[in-house]
């Protein structure tokens, strides 16, 4: 259990605040971003290694900054990926002249929030790359690499790519390198038991006392196998087993070897594994170069662990075994840079300034009602905030319900004191601040939806019926192209393109926008319940598709419960802004 916290919302930034301050040979924070640059800033020259993910998993990612290794970090909340603003912060802070690499575990929402970075810099004139890491086998099969997530093989790869861009390698380079080290390391572990979250009484999942689950995420999912508890020579076997399956053939026996513990399984623990591992891949013609035994990658309290092995080439064991120094890997002395230090990325850059056209009035007062719907969505997300966490948790992480609340409660807290505001720019304004304090998966894509709606009413236009579900209906189809997900595949699609669907019959019928959406938020409610039938298909579920048959999906649920709460509010707000073109009001 993590006993020691003050407001479990203000978990993450209160870890920040102390770790920079224990830390501040090695790190500098940056001005309203969650996380850190490398001390002394970016180098002229020097290619730029920024990693991130969502807290929970120090030493990653914070304890990895410093020569040797990263260049930058940013921290989501727990186990939520950071949003694409706080990316892009943390990034155009520690570039440089030579570009810089993003690089990440291979989780839907990280993807999504560091590839919007990546598009930002681009534009801002930054060679940008991205490099995320898929060693985890249990995961996905071999021949479905790209759909592996990443467990602690991503120190290896921040490694070699931390030592390759102080070696002075191109960004390509670089790249090259990091790509390689991905391709070449596989890991596996093992749950004894579950973590539990900052003001939680009980674990994200349980493990029987007599038993052990093989195959864990570091998001505290459970394992993808239940299996009988076993001792270490056994657990060691069946480790190095599972990693050895997957031996590429060009691998000429030197490996980087990690024994990673996750949070509360004690290092002697670890050693005893170790001990047998080393047998087991020694037996197998394995050379273990400079491995390392202890937290890498950890998740909150849980208990277990994890082995990954990196097969080596000469170049990657000459980057493997480079020196580094940070708060959390030493490795023999490193030695820092000498160029100049790159001037005012650290400071935060100041909007343009570009000057907006006035809404209209018929706008000013739509945007009163689109302020009332998210409103009643937030205080519906809080009502059912522990009900969505339940559900997520049967083959997810459990932060649904968390996310939620943090992303619509954000939006309401950057809407609610606008004033003379169109309704275009108030949900663009809910949106990004719902991607930017949610982050995660759900934090870009409802990001993006909010966004998208917003983008397409303006704040000139006759909001009329036809053009709010036009907007609606663009905005769906913006979230199938960003998150790759479609009908069927079991998520908060599943209950919105229905939506959609039910709302442009009963317009085209003649239904006044109240009526209509009424209908479709009840359309909306059946087909979230309808999940529950469906297999997972893409997103953090699907390694775990089995476990979550017979139960909804999160995302679903929670479109259904804020539609429906958006019909009572505009029944209650009676919507006179809107221009219909159907019946009543």
């Amino acid at each position: 259990m993590t006993r020691i916290y003050n407001e479990p919302a203000e978990f993450r930034q209160d870890a920040i605040t102390g770790f920079s301050a224990a830390y501040s040979r090695y790190v500098q924070r940056v001005r309203g971003a969650s996380g850190f640059i490398r001390q002394n800033g970016p180098r002229v020259g020097k290619v730029s290694v920024v990693v991130g993910g969502g807290s929970g998993h120090y030493p990653s990612y914070a304890g990895i900054v410093g020569a040797g290794l990263a260049d930058g970090c940013v921290l989501g909340d727990i186990f939520t990926s950071p949003s694409a603003e706080q990316v892009y912060r943390i990034a155009r802070a520690a570039a440089s002249d030579s570009g810089v690499i993003l690089s990440f575990g291979n989780y839907a929402g990280d993807r999504l929030n560091f590839a919007a970075a990546q598009e930002r810099l681009i534009a801002d004139g930054i060679d940008t790359r991205i490099c995320y890491v898929t060693d985890d086998i249990a995961s996905a099969p071999a021949d479905e690499q790209d759909n592996r997530r990443g467990i602690a093989g991503t120190l290896t790869v921040y490694k070699v790519g931390g030592a390759a861009a102080d070696a002075g390698m191109s960004l390509d380079e670089v790249e090259r390198v990091m790509r390689r080290t991905n391709e070449s390391t596989f890991s596996f572990g093992v749950a004894f038991a579950g973590c539990t979250f900052p003001g939680q009484q009980q674990p994200l999942f349980e493990v029987v006392e007599t038993k052990m689950e093989l195959g864990l995420g570091i998001h505290g999912e459970p394992g993808i196998e239940t299996v009988d508890a076993m001792p270490a020579d056994k657990l060691a076997e069946t480790l190095t087993k599972a990693v050895l399956a997957e031996r590429p053939a060009h691998a000429d026996g030197r490996a980087a070897v990690i024994v990673n513990g996750l949070g509360s399984t004690k290092y002697e623990e670890l050693f005893v594994l170790f001990s047998g591992v080393q047998s087991h891949l020694v037996e197998a013609g394995v050379r273990l170069i400079l491995p390392e035994v202890g937290e890498h990658v950890t998740s909150l309290d849980m208990a277990g662990c994890s082995l990954s092995v990196t097969w080596l080439d000469d170049e990657l064991e000459q980057l493997w075994t480079a020196p580094a120094d940070t708060a959390a890997f030493r490795r023999s002395t490193a030695i820092e840079s000498n160029f100049d230090p790159f001037p005012s990325r650290a400071q935060e850059t100041n909007e343009d300034g570009t000057s907006k056209e006035p809404a209209t009035p018929a706008s000013n007062e739509a945007a009163k009602v689109a302020t009332a719907v998210i409103n009643a969505m937030n205080q519906t997300v809080i009502e059912h905030e522990q009900l969505l966490g339940d559900i997520d948790a049967v083959a997810g992480d459990g932060d649904h319900g968390v996310g939620m609340v943090r992303g619509f409660k954000a939006a309401t807290e950057s809407i609610n004191d606008l004033d003379q505001t169109g309704i275009g720019s108030t949900l663009r304004t809910a949106g990004d601040a719902f991607s930017d304090k949610a982050g995660g998966t759900s934090g870009i894509l409802w990001g993006i939806l909010l966004s998208t709606i917003g983008d397409e009413l303006g704040d000139q236009k006759n909001i009329t019926p036809e053009l709010l579900t036009q907007g609606i209906r663009r905005a769906a189809d913006a979230l199938q192209s960003v998150g790759k997900a479609k009908l069927g595949d079991k998520t908060m699609l599943d209950s919105l393109l229905p939506f959609i669907d039910t709302l442009e019959t009963q317009i085209r019928q003649g239904a006044s926008i109240t009526q209509a959406w009424t209908e479709a938020a009840e359309t909306a409610t059946r087909a979230a319940e309808a999940t529950a039938n469906l297999t997972p298909r893409v997103g953090r579920a699907r390694p775990l598709a089995e476990r979550s048959i017979g139960t909804p999906d999160a995302g679903a649920v929670s479109m259904g419960l804020v539609l429906t709460a958006a019909a009572k509010t505009l029944n209650e707000q009676r919507t006179s802004c809107l221009h219909e073109t159907g019946g009543t009001k």
